[in-house]
């Protein structure tokens, strides 16, 4: 289930360094990096783990540190005087803000896309530019100035008659909240306006997109600059109800399935997406070196891509990294040091799944402060490992909620129908005030 693909280019880094006892740092405070920090405290090669800033449950198995992603000037520091080995950076601001040049500049070692690659993500009308440049099968799209240029562009009849579907994005980050499927063109026309509202400055460009027609899938790679390894296919379900019913979230929860692509999707994928984005990021000034995901629709047309994510998504990294067998430490290495096309990755067979516990109120305004009961008792069942990601350890040594979404609760199986029914028996023993899921996981 794993690939590596090598080319003529070989990059190696000069930060890349074989160590044992390392000390790891994990920037962010989610489920993603809980998922992250339960792979590194799995690795014999590491003696100690950070994780700024943490949560409830990363405290179990990381040492926290109250610094935000953001703070660039506090993460270089803190890793200059705990002699840290590795950072390895979860979510997508402080890669836009440019950490990973920073600290390479005062030659720390650190995963993530560097800040002209995360350009991928932090803008949508670049990427789609990129696509549009390096020939990557996508959605047609047009790129307004601002919400009123946008809705112009609409009501002019660029993307069809009033009863067609269009896709709304908010150029910028939007921490998962700047996408609309709007059914007609007054839905589109109405969430150029509300965006502006709802995720602020990153809607002051909008891209408007064809509404495609498929299944979605969810494909991450481990790249070097110009080889890569395939992660296990994700579906992610965005939508808060049941039946993909609702706003959207940033997931309430994801299955691995060899069986969402077809070997023929696979190789198409790897032929018209993968290896144009990575030769054109060389072309274009800016190898990738970090995690890649691809947000793919597979149409009556083929496999298109939606978007580009240029780190680990959450909660896909918890269905991923649980079934992750390597050592991640060593695949960090060879990112480093341009070997992934020599580096065995090895992954668990089976499936996997995670469902999501989202507060009350999520996604809108997700009440805390509420006191979490069951998490040992779930975490007692056979291969379910809870991942924390809204959570607060309080005084007294009891857990509370302290985001939307509060746990993924993440399971594997040697079928999928295993690893929702292992996921499914956890949630039932975990209990707070308001708590709500979707009972249709890999469905």
């Amino acid at each position: 289930m794993c690939q590596a693909q090598a080319g003529a280019l070989i990059i190696y880094h000069p930060l890349s360094i074989y160590k044992e006892n390392m000390r790891i740092l994990v920037i962010g405070s989610g489920g993603r990096e809980h998922a992250i920090c339960y792979s590194f405290a799995r690795s014999s090669r590491v003696a100690k783990i950070f994780c700024a800033p943490g949560n409830g449950g990363i405290s179990r198995v990381a040492e926290c540190v109250a610094i935000k992603p953001e703070e660039i000037d506090k993460l270089i520091e803190f890793a200059q005087q705990e002699s840290i080995d590795l950072t390895f950076v979860g979510g997508e601001s402080a890669l836009a803000l440019g950490i990973v040049d920073e600290f390479e500049k005062r030659g720390l070692k650190i995963i993530g896309a560097s800040m002209s690659a995360a350009r991928l993500e932090a803008s949508k009308a670049f990427a789609k530019d990129f696509m549009a440049r390096h020939g990557i099968p996508t959605a047609h799209y047009v790129t307004a100035e601002s919400p009123a240029d946008a809705i112009a562009i609409l009501e002019a009849g660029h993307f069809g008659n009033e009863s067609s579907a269009v896709v709304v994005k908010a150029d910028g980050l939007a921490a998962g909240k700047g996408v609309v499927v709007a059914r007609d063109r007054k839905e589109a026309v109405d969430a150029c306006s509300e965006l502006a509202d709802l995720v602020g400055s990153a809607a002051e460009k909008i891209v408007l997109e064809e509404c495609l027609v498929g299944k979605e899938v969810s494909l991450l790679m481990f790249v070097d600059g110009n080889n890569f390894v395939l992660m296990p296919p994700v579906r992610d379900h965005k939508r808060i109800g049941e039946g993909d019913t609702g706003p959207n979230t940033g997931g309430m929860g994801t299955i691995t399935d060899s069986g969402l692509l077809t070997p023929a999707q696979t190789q198409q994928i790897i032929a018209e997406m993968i290896e144009p984005t990575l030769d054109g990021c060389i072309e274009d000034g800016f190898p990738f070196r970090g995690i890649l995901f691809l947000g793919l629709m597979l149409t009556e047309g083929g496999a298109k891509l939606l978007e580009y994510n240029v780190r680990f998504g959450d909660p896909e990294t918890q269905s991923i990294l649980v079934r992750l067998e390597s050592d991640l430490v060593d695949i960090c290495e060879a990112i480093l040091g341009g070997r992934l096309a020599d580096t065995a990755v090895k992954w668990c067979e089976g499936n996997s799944a995670c469902v999501v516990l989202a507060a009350e109120g999520y996604p809108q305004k997700p009440r805390t402060g509420d006191v979490i009961s069951g998490i040992d008792d779930a975490a007692s069942i056979d291969a379910v490992i809870v991942f924390h990601a809204g959570t607060v350890l309080s005084p007294d040594g009891s857990l509370a909620t302290a985001g939307g979404r509060v746990l993924g609760i993440t399971a594997r199986g040697t079928s999928l129908d295993e690893a929702l029914g292992s996921a499914y028996s956890a949630v039932e023993r975990i209990t707070w005030k308001g708590m709500q899921y979707r009972k249709d996981i890999g469905q």
